[in-house]
Formats: structure tokens, sequence, C-alpha cells
């Protein structure tokens, strides 16, 4: 048995001197030192050896094993360090080759005018309210003083997905949810994406996006309506830029109005894009309907309000002089890199 395990280390040595890679050294210990290696089969017959043999083939044994672990760590580290600098050599970088040059993305051109606008409107005390997309009918229609077979209810084109669930058709739910949480004074804004049930063409889409605004406090008036949409025209068209309001109605504003800016082309003149005219309607607006401010918990008889909706395409699509909505959302890039 002394034999075989000096023979043992006789052949790991002579084999450890040949080895190359890892995987081989791997294969030298499970073949000497593993579970069913040549050692341990060794050490399986030492039950046959007498009381004074066995300290001493022992005593042998663990030498041989420890002496092997040794050397086949220290053949390990030299492999480790001999493949690192072969893979160093291989991943050699050429510096002075030229590096790839990688595009920059830029933002969307409705992101570019949101966020102006809404720069101008935290510039001006307001803060940004957001809601939920899929919509109760109530808040959608009903609190906004448009009840069940309301005519105004056909003009919307309403995605329903059941009775009393749609897809919201304008960002004014925002507005009431922001009434029944919140006590005035309330200055907030309410831009997101809205759904309406229409064919896709030049002008049209049945996803697009609105800026709603509102503003509750005491003693607010049609002036402080016009003041505040008039600052912003001015900042968004330049100084140069005139207002105006047309009558109008809405369910949920009383009086009512839409308002118009001086044509950003031809300076009011008349051309192509104002259709002659010299104004470009831009949004609606209005005083909060006390009706509304009632359901919203909030007493018509102390407080007022005043409120504006614009559709955020067609102002891009007037800024940047773009004649197809379809545009904004085709995804192509010969458009997007222009912005």
């Amino acid at each position: 048995m002394k034999e075989q395990l000096n023979s043992i280390r006789f052949n790991a040595e002579k084999e450890l001197e040949n080895i190359s890679s890892i995987q081989e050294l791997e294969n030298v210990r499970i073949k000497y030192l593993g579970k069913k290696g040549e050692l341990t089969s060794v050490l399986r017959g030492m039950g046959a050896l007498s009381a004074e043999e066995r300290p001493v083939i022992g005593q042998l044994a663990n030498e041989i094993r420890g002496y092997l672990e040794e050397k086949i760590d220290n053949v390990k580290q030299v492999l480790v360090k001999k493949e690192k600098q072969e893979k160093l050599q291989q991943e050699v970088i050429d510096v002075t080759m030229p590096g790839k040059r990688r595009s920059l993305g830029k933002k969307h051109p409705l992101s570019i005018v949101l966020d102006e606008i809404k720069d101008i409107f935290i510039g001006m005390g307001f803060e940004i309210a957001e809601g939920p997309e899929v919509e109760l009918d109530y808040y959608n229609f009903e609190a906004l003083n448009i009840p069940k077979n309301h005519p105004a209810r056909d003009t919307q084109d309403t995605f329903y997905i059941n009775e009393n669930i749609v897809l919201r058709t304008q960002t004014s739910p925002v507005q009431i949810r922001t009434m029944e949480n919140k006590k005035p004074p309330i200055r907030v804004i309410s831009p997101g994406r809205v759904y309406r049930s229409d064919a896709v063409d030049a002008t049209h889409s049945p996803v697009f996006h609105q800026i709603e605004g509102l503003v509750v406090d005491k003693n607010v008036t049609m002036g402080d309506l016009k003041g505040t949409l008039e600052v912003f025209a001015k900042r968004l068209y330049g100084e140069d830029a005139k207002v105006r309001f047309r009558p109008h109605h809405f369910p949920f504003t009383e009086p009512s109005a839409e308002m118009d800016v001086s044509c950003f082309v031809c300076g009011g003149s008349g051309c192509r894009v104002c259709k002659g005219e010299g104004w470009i309607e831009i949004l609606g607006s209005g005083m909060v309907h006390p009706k509304v401010l009632k359901i919203c918990g909030i007493d018509p008889e102390e407080y007022s309000g005043f409120a504006f909706g614009m559709g955020l395409e067609r102002i891009v699509m007037r800024r940047f002089d773009i004649d197809d909505l379809r545009l904004f959302f085709e995804n192509d890039m010969r458009f997007l890199k222009q912005f």
C-alpha cells in the first residue's frame, strides 16, 4: 500500500508537468483526489491493515493529499495567469480607430410644445393634475352637467366599455376629481391622452391629447380668464400675438367662449394657414357652471372659477406648419428628426 501511495504521487507529479488548460487540471484532480479517485481507492483498503500499520499509512496518505492539493493549486494559478495574458493580447484595442457615433434621441414635437405650455402655466402658479384614462361615465359626463340623453353626448363619439365606464373623451374629469379632493383656491392644468370614435384622416384621430385648465377661488371673474389666456397666448406665440373671444356654448361653463389668436404666420392679414381670416381658433373656455361647483361640494355662492381646454395636436400643427395629424403617430424618423 505504501508503494501504491508513492506511485500515485509520482504519476500525478508527472501528469501535472504537462497540463496546458484548466480543464485538464480538473481532470487530473478528479482522477487522483476525487471521491472515486486513485488515492481514495487505496485508502479504502486500510481496514485490512494492522493497528500498527494504519497510522503510518494514514499519515503518508494525508501528506500525499496535501502535497498534491498544493501542487494542483500552484499549477492552477499559473494557468489562470497565462490564460489572462492570452486574453489580453487577443483583446487589444486600437485606440486610433474611429469610434461608432451614437445618434441622440430628440423630443417628439408634441412633447416640445407640451413642455412649453406646462412651463407657461407653472410660471403663473398652476399645478399639474392627472387622472385615469379609463373613466367613469359620472366623471366624464354627469358631473360636468351632461346628464344621460343630453345631446352633447352625441358629439363626443364616445368609446363605451360598458354603460358606466368609458375611455375619457376629455381631461375635464380630472378637474372634477380635483375639486372633489381639494378645497379652493384651486389652480391646475390637466394634460393627457383622450379618445373619441373619429375616423382617421389628416385632421382627426381616435387618440389625441388635450390640455385643460381650472381656477376656482373667491371673486374669480371673466376678466381673470381673459387675462390668463392672453398671457398664455403671448408667451406661446410672441408678444405681438392678439386674442379675441367669441360667444359659444359648453354644458359645463356659463358664460362660455372660444378664443382665437391672431395668425402667427401672416400677423392677421390673411393667409393659407388661417384661411384668409387672420385669426386661428385655439381653445374653448368659460366660467365654471354653478351646478358643476355644487356637484363637487363647492358653494357657488362663495366661490367661482373659470376653465379652458385646448387640443395639443392642433396647436403643434399650427406651430410647425404641419398639415397631417397622422405624422405625429407614425414614428417616421424622417419626420421626427426635423425637430
